[in-house]
């Protein structure tokens, strides 16, 4: 028995020895490799301070929301070992073609999954959460994007105006992405406190602007406006909520557009709609959502209610065809979106991966994600 003891204390030990071995290895993996950005802090924090929707060293939401408790995540691991249908079978047709830049009043826009998109808009080139990496994840074992037919080739990008960012969750702001672009992008904007993980990575201060809620900036004709969303933030585990998530709205000279960023459904919504609306092209959140989770991602029915209440011409359904980050089906997205905007009679597009259009032409969308 006394034997038993002795290897079995070994054992306990050694196992100790290993798990604080790991969380050593993990704390300063975090805290040095430049994918989880920098906090806020020093006369950052202090100036994102005075914002009314930062309390206690913490952004808020405009109403009450719950993240989802750990428990209920837990819950749907098996749903997600098990579950049907959650990528596609074979890659996604996507053809990435340059289109003819033009002095033109009308947005030209390009998708490229989940919530990355290209504005070529009155002479100035402008990209959306340029998420175009092939991990939504600080390691390279996290989700992986789906496959595509033809690559995402940052090369092609030469010359862009504006990087707008919704906020730091890695499925929206990609660090490789980042430093792959920052060198050719002319300015960034974004919410409150992202700009500090833009420094980080070698932007000039003098190249970001951070915009409160309701707060706005000029890009020559093009005014762009942060407005509220229901979300959270972080990178890390020590930085919850450290900075301020946003949708947006771009204003040009004959066209508007809303790009909804992330966030769970709520009357902000309405607000944005009865200030700035109506929108030629409202971009809505429907993916990567779950009941456990609705408070922070809004179901495909909420996302068509969402474009009504802002007051879009045109819906069309994003944060899907990229990444499988619920346990959904892949196409549960498009789907429920599609027969929700029938039955209220919205109009709605949806441009295949890569697809070029031109706001206020009508596009033809085939549905391409239903594969044999």
């Amino acid at each position: 028995m006394r034997v038993i003891w002795k290897y079995l204390k070994w054992i306990l030990i050694s196992l100790g020895f290993l798990i604080a071995l790991i969380i050593i290895a993990t704390a300063i993996f975090m805290n040095t490799a430049p994918q989880f950005g920098k906090k806020p802090n020093g006369n950052d924090l202090e100036r994102i301070s005075s914002s009314k929707h930062f309390s206690n060293g913490k952004f808020i939401n405009l109403i009450p929301t719950a993240m989802g408790s750990f428990g209920e995540m837990i819950r749907t691991i098996p749903e997600f070992i098990n579950g049907k249908n959650l990528k596609p079978k074979s890659p996604i047709e996507t053809s990435f073609t340059p289109f003819k830049f033009e002095q033109d009043s009308s947005a030209m826009v390009t998708w490229y999954g989940h919530s990355a998109f290209k504005i070529r808009w009155q002479g100035k080139t402008i990209l959306i959460d340029p998420m175009f990496g092939p991990v939504a994840s600080p390691v390279s074992f996290g989700s992986k994007r789906f496959r595509y037919t033809n690559p995402i080739e940052l090369e092609t990008f030469d010359h862009i105006d504006a990087i707008i960012i919704s906020h730091d969750h890695y499925d929206h702001l990609d660090y490789h992405s980042i430093m792959k672009l920052k060198d050719q992008t002319e300015h960034f904007y974004a919410p409150l406190g992202v700009g500090s993980h833009l420094k980080y990575w070698g932007v000039p201060e003098d190249r970001i602007t951070e915009l409160d809620w309701w707060q706005s900036a000029q890009l020559d004709d093009i005014q762009l406006i942060a407005a509220p969303s229901r979300h959270f933030s972080g990178r890390g585990i020590a930085d919850r909520n450290s900075t301020q998530w946003a949708s947006w709205v771009l204003i040009g000279n004959k066209q508007k557009v809303y790009f909804s960023g992330d966030g769970g459904y709520g009357p902000h919504f309405k607000e944005i709609g009865e200030k700035y609306g109506p929108f030629d092209l409202a971009m809505m959140e429907c993916g990567q959502y779950n009941q456990a989770w609705q408070d922070i991602h809004m179901m495909p029915e909420e996302s068509v209610q969402a474009g009504i209440d802002v007051g879009g011409k045109i819906l069309m359904p994003i944060h899907w065809g990229a990444f499988n980050l619920a346990i959904h089906s892949w196409t549960d997205p498009i789907e429920r979106f599609s027969r929700t905007a029938k039955e209220k009679n919205i109009k709605m597009i949806h441009p295949e991966i890569g697809q070029n259009f031109t706001l206020g032409e009508d596009i033809f969308s085939r549905e391409w994600w239903k594969q044999d």
